[in-house]
């Protein structure tokens, strides 16, 4: 039985009549109208609190399939990229610094012991880790029952955590080399589309790589064959430890009544597993932005969202999404702020 309730339809009427009396022309707001009252609709209140508590968890793990030719960079790098969001360095740190976003970065599966890291910080980071690196899932699959388990329960318990401790709005970010390709695989196999439709070049990969990496994704799904149905079998054989927690974070936050913007590939292949196990989840998703990758455009259209932001951004990270909350937030503002037509005494 589903536990997800969907957002209120008496804040819904009550935000939309309040949007048609402002002191604008009618329409003149365009898509933040709309987004304030889906912020009040989830919140239950109008006008909508004010986000002032956003937080980005950036899911990290290493993927097996990424030894076999599916990236312009070595796997090497995802925990080279995680000591720098640790730092507070990477493109998505300058981001969140720029817009009030807290970040937390977690090792779900990333190939590598973090050894040099003071014990403090290395046991926050990988206080939730399942395994070094996932299953090549054209030749295996990603995580054991136990492992997709583990991972399950660590995103939940994330959300959890960040909900309990006054998260207003959740934001979904990922890292690791080679990710794109179980993101591409889990759209496939959602979608019951080949490879071809759905693979795109990831960190720009040349053409013979795409066809390579396009390749390993329909042997993927063949291998996988009549599981492509269950979405947890899915997120079993052709995800991640860091891809199942991200989507067991989104249902948790959606189950919790806060919304979550995502950010490219890997969060909406999440979100569109988690609506898959969950239906009505997506009603608490705001597409952050668009990225290039053909893949995220099939699952935005699946799960019925527009994306705000169309900037041509395939950084990954988080950062799409956290780029997005500038416009939330003057969305509701508009709808807190700005004066009411009978107001005016014209």
């Amino acid at each position: 039985m589903s536990r997800m309730s969907a957002p209120s339809r008496a804040a819904r009427e009550h935000a939309e009549r309040r949007l048609g009396a402002l002191a604008t022309p009618p329409g003149a707001l365009g898509r933040l109208g709309g987004l304030a009252v889906q912020v009040a609709a989830c919140q239950g209140q109008v006008p909508p609190r004010p986000l002032e508590d956003v937080r980005l968890t950036i899911f990290a793990g290493d993927h097996g399939v990424a030894e076999h030719g599916v990236s312009a960079f070595p796997p090497a790098i995802t925990g080279a990229m995680v000591r720098t969001f640790l730092a507070g360095s990477a493109g998505v740190s300058a981001l969140a610094a720029a817009h009030d976003v807290r970040v937390r970065v977690l090792d779900l599966g990333v190939d590598d012991d973090f050894a040099d890291l003071d014990e403090t910080t290395r046991s926050e980071l990988t206080r939730h880790k399942v395994r070094r690196s996932s299953g090549a899932i054209h030749l295996e699959d990603a995580l054991t029952p136990d492992e997709l388990e583990r991972a399950l329960e660590a995103g939940a318990e994330v959300a959890r955590d960040a909900i309990a401790d006054g998260a207003q709005l959740l934001l979904s970010g990922d890292m690791g080399i080679g990710n794109t390709t179980p993101a591409a695989a889990m759209i496939s196999a959602v979608l019951d589309l080949r490879a071809g439709e759905v693979v795109g070049r990831g960190t720009g990969i040349d053409e013979p790589t795409l066809r390579h990496k396009t390749d390993l994704v329909d042997q993927a799904l063949d291998r996988c064959g009549p599981r492509r149905g269950d979405p947890r079998e899915v997120l079993a054989a052709l995800g991640s430890a860091d891809l199942a927690a991200a989507t067991a974070y989104l249902l948790q936050a959606a189950r919790s009544g806060v919304p979550v913007v995502l950010d490219g590939l890997m969060s909406v292949a999440c979100a569109l597993v988690a609506e898959r196990i969950d239906p009505g989840a997506r009603d608490w998703f705001i597409a952050g932005h668009r990225s290039p990758e053909p893949g995220q455009s099939l699952a935005l259209e699946a799960l019925g969202l527009d994306p705000l932001l169309d900037l041509g951004m395939r950084l990954g990270e988080g950062s799409g999404a956290v780029t997005a909350v500038p416009v939330l937030r003057s969305a509701v503002a508009v709808l807190r702020e700005v004066a009411l037509l009978e107001e005016l005494g014209v």
